[in-house]
């Protein structure tokens, strides 16, 4: 079965250490991510977490929360880390990313997740793929929570969704 790999929101705003979103692991997974992506050469989507023009409903208290965060999609925070380029990307307003248009490029395929955080946006794109009948693979050493805790968490969160979740390591995907 074909895979499509999904980097999940390798964004500035959780990779600068001074950023309120810093996830503290996150140079930690930059090599497993570019093993990954450098195997699945064309077949590989980067998302975005931005900020909608005006929040509704539960997100106006999000944002009330972190108004450091209601930029515009274009603003350096929300852009794609230096170290990867990609030509496009998925963008949503949400933590998950399992919209329309990573369902469509996906198509019938594996969907292969890494990146931010484990403990939200993974969690997130995961579940809501795996409802949709997806099969998902999430390499554990390639993604960061919030902290480790959290993202330990995440992960045996996932391994309950089994056989759609599957939890596995850079090694064992590329394997």
């Amino acid at each position: 079965m074909k895979s499509i790999l999904a980097v999940i929101d390798l964004q500035n705003v959780f990779a600068d250490p001074a950023s309120e979103w810093f996830t503290p692991r996150f140079a930690e997974v930059l090599a497993p991510i570019h093993r990954l992506v450098t195997a699945f050469g064309d077949d590989v989507v980067f998302t975005r977490f931005i900020a909608p023009s005006r929040p509704e409903g539960a997100w106006k208290r999000y944002y009330e929360q972190w108004p450091f965060a209601l930029q515009p999609p274009d603003a350096p925070l929300y852009q794609v880390i230096s170290e990867f380029q990609p030509t496009s990307t998925v963008d949503a307003t949400t933590f998950g990313k399992w919209t329309p248009r990573l369902a469509t490029r996906v198509g019938g395929a594996r969907l292969v997740l890494a990146g931010v955080s484990t403990d939200c946006c993974v969690l997130s794109t995961a579940l809501a793929a795996a409802d949709a009948g997806v099969s998902v693979t999430v390499v554990s050493d390639a993604c960061a929570g919030g902290n480790d805790e959290s993202h330990a968490k995440a992960l045996d969160i996932m391994r309950l969704y089994e056989p759609l979740v599957k939890v596995a390591t850079t090694d064992e995907v590329l394997g």
